[in-house]
C-alpha cells in the first residue's frame, strides 16, 4: 500500500485535461499498482470517490466506494468498490437533486450541488472490459462529482448558490440539522 498525496485546489492537476486510456493499458503492471494506491489513497481520506487528477495523474480513471464503516459517510448506501476508466455519461435523468458535496482537494468546505438523479454511464474497468450501467441517487451524485475532476471542474463550478457554501465544522453545526 502507498498512500499517494492529495492534490488541492489551486494546483494545476486539479483544472487540467485528461488523457484517455487505452483497454491496453489497463493491463500494465504499474497501472494496476497505481489503482491499488489510488483506491488506499480514497480509504485513507474517509472519501467516497477520488479521481486520478486528485493524485496528480492526469488520466481518465476514478475509484468509488460507498461503506457503511466509512466515518464521514454512515448513513448512505453502500456502494461497492468500483473502478472506471474513460467514464463518460451517456444519457441523464432530467430532474435534478440539491445536495451537499465536499471533496478531498477543497477540504473542510461543503457546498449544496444541483446534479442529476441518475446516470447512464459508459467506461471500461479495470481489466479493459467495458461497462454500461445506469446509477442513481448517491452514486450517480459522486459519478458525476469525479467525472468532473476528469474535465478540470470541480463541486464550486456547479454551485448555484454560493450562500450555502461553509467550513466543515459550520456545516455540521448549523446546516446538517436543517438537511
Amino acid at each position: 500500500m502507498a498512500l499517494l498525496k492529495i492534490a488541492r485546489l489551486g494546483h494545476p492537476a486539479i483544472r487540467a485535461g485528461t488523457e484517455v486510456l487505452t483497454a491496453g493499458a489497463c493491463a500494465h503492471h504499474d497501472f494496476q499498482t497505481f489503482l491499488e494506491n489510488l483506491v488506499d489513497t480514497m480509504r485513507d481520506a474517509h472519501g467516497v470517490g477520488i479521481a486520478a487528477p486528485q493524485v496528480h495523474v492526469l488520466q481518465r480513471a476514478i475509484a468509488i466506494e460507498v461503506d457503511p464503516h466509512n466515518p464521514r459517510y454512515p448513513d448512505y448506501p453502500q456502494v461497492p468498490l468500483t473502478i472506471l476508466i474513460n467514464p463518460q455519461i451517456v444519457d441523464h435523468s432530467s430532474e435534478t437533486n440539491d445536495d451537499w458535496e465536499g471533496c478531498l482537494s477543497v477540504p473542510d468546505l461543503r457546498g449544496r450541488v444541483p446534479r442529476w438523479t441518475s446516470v447512464h454511464i459508459q467506461a471500461i474497468d479495470r481489466e479493459g472490459r467495458t461497462v454500461d450501467f445506469t446509477a442513481e441517487g448517491f452514486f450517480a451524485r459522486v459519478l458525476q462529482h469525479e467525472i468532473d475532476h476528469l474535465n478540470g471542474e470541480i463541486f464550486l463550478d456547479r454551485m448555484t448558490d454560493l450562500s450555502t457554501l461553509t467550513h466543515l465544522h459550520e456545516y455540521q453545526q448549523f446546516w446538517l440539522k436543517t438537511s
